[in-house]
């Protein structure tokens, strides 16, 4: 079972960039679908961005296209850059990984996903 430790976190000014790193161990990295969800404090946890490790589809929240890229390497590390970043960014990232159902479907709910990294916290100033 992959094991996941994220890292990057930290505090940025509004408009600035940060980069999340989530470095993936165990084989079956590459029959998993890895993915970033955020929850912020009283809200639920929220999709962000995908990948399918094998093939490299990937699924953006709509309220980060444009301004956050999702990307994989071959340390077998995914990584978040996100850019432009606003206030309502602020909360805390979680890698996340699930078994993969499809080359092309990324799937977004939190449901899906049998394995957490402890998180990373993204404080956004304005």
């Amino acid at each position: 079972q992959a094991q996941l430790v994220e890292s990057g976190g930290g505090l940025v000014q509004a408009g600035g960039s940060l980069r999340l790193s989530c470095a993936a161990s165990g084989r079956t990295v590459i029959t998993k679908t890895i993915a970033w969800f955020r929850q912020a404090p009283g809200k639920e946890r929220e999709f962000v961005a995908g990948i399918n490790w094998f093939g490299g589809s990937t699924e953006y929240a709509d309220f980060v296209k444009g301004r956050f890229t999702i990307s994989r390497d071959n340390t077998n590390t995914l990584n978040l850059q996100m850019n432009s970043l606003k206030p309502e960014d602020t909360a805390v990232y979680y890698c996340a990984a699930a078994p993969r159902t499809s080359l092309k479907i990324v799937q977004t709910s939190p449901l899906a996903y049998d394995t957490w990294g402890q998180g990373t916290q993204v404080t956004v100033s304005s």
